[in-house]
């Protein structure tokens, strides 16, 4: 059983920057891929950036240039850096174990004035 714990959701200002982390339990981590996704009111679930266990990295091509992913595996963790917010980018952003299909229980990002 792996358990994720997303954290560093919260109520910024357009423009602004947040830092999202996921914490996963066990020690499989590092040997798969994990990824950001992020489901608004009234949307379908969307898949936000990538990356492999090795580090590499894909986007949206709606955060390329303003999200970046990475992991930290001594930490068993994955985070999201997103800059430049807009508020489009309001939403429930969850974390996901690739392969095994785990999900977190999400954190809440509300980007407004």
């Amino acid at each position: 059983q792996v358990q994720l714990v997303e954290s560093g959701g919260g109520l910024v200002q357009p423009g602004g920057s947040l830092r999202l982390s996921c914490a996963a339990s066990g020690s499989i981590f590092n040997i798969y891929a994990m990824g950001w996704y992020r489901q608004a009111p009234g949307k379908q679930r969307e898949l936000v950036a990538s990356i492999t266990s090795g580090g590499s990295s894909n986007y949206a091509d709606f955060v390329k240039g303003r999200f970046t992913i990475a992991r930290e595996n001594a930490k068993n963790t994955v985070y999201l850096q997103m800059n430049s917010l807009k508020p489009e980018d309001t939403a429930v952003y969850y974390c996901k174990l690739f392969v095994l299909g785990y999900w977190g229980q999400g954190t809440q990002v509300t980007v407004s004035s």
